[in-house]
């Protein structure tokens, strides 16, 4: 684990972007139940924790993938539209943002900004889980005849320990490399040794990560 990473997984279990469960367990949109719950758009109201998640952000592509190779920075909607500000402002380039899907009134839209056909695009998000949302942000973009070359997010639901990369690989699937500044791994080793969880409670969130669909049947929840 790296310090950015140690760092970063501290921030977020400090301000409560990662929360573990008490009392009741996490419940889903999909309905899947979930020892702990994730919401980087927290960390907009910690401005120096902000500061930093954002300078590391940053200094990533310009080290691990080259202002030279990025055109265009853009924020997926919503949560990624304002990192992707802060990143294209600290590295100089143009912004975009996009829609999940093209606006249902005047210019049916679905990218807003400047993005002509052949530029490169780092999309810049909060989060990535399957990868599946990013992959639709890349068909607005293909359709302008740009290309997603990488994706820079804060946090990946994603362990080297289990063998999980799902996000990593799917977008991979679509010449897409994936950039991250933290994972699993990082908050669970992180989340014990300052104690922002126990010992039963790591044990848990593994078990969930290794199982998500069947972990609150497994614990008795449904």
């Amino acid at each position: 684990m790296s310090e950015v990473s140690r760092k970063v997984a501290e921030i977020l279990l400090r301000t409560e972007s990662i929360q573990v469960y008490k009392d009741k367990p996490f419940v889903f949109v999909s309905g899947r139940i979930s020892p702990v719950y994730i919401d980087c758009r927290k960390l907009l109201s910690f401005p120096t924790e902000r500061e930093y998640i954002v300078t590391a952000l940053a200094k990533m592509a310009e080290t691990d993938i080259g202002v030279g190779n990025i055109d265009v920075v853009a924020g997926g909607e919503t949560a990624g539209i304002p990192y992707a500000s802060f990143v294209s402002h600290l590295i100089k380039k143009p912004m975009i943002y996009i829609r999940k899907q093209p606006k249902g009134y005047g210019g049916t839209k679905q990218i807003e900004g400047i993005l002509e056909a052949g530029k490169r695009v780092l999309l810049v998000e909060d989060l990535i889980t399957d990868g599946l949302s990013k992959l639709r942000f890349n068909i607005g973009i293909r359709g302008a005849g740009a290309k997603m070359t990488h994706c820079l997010c804060v946090f990946d639901y994603a362990s080297d320990r289990l063998n999980q990369h799902e996000g990593r690989d799917n977008l991979a699937k679509n010449d897409i490399v994936l950039h991250v500044l933290a994972n699993w791994d990082d908050v669970l080793d992180t989340g014990l040794a300052r104690n922002y969880f126990n010992e039963k409670q790591n044990k848990q969130i593994i078990d969930f990560l290794k199982d998500p669909e069947n972990w609150g049947r497994t614990m008795g929840f449904v």
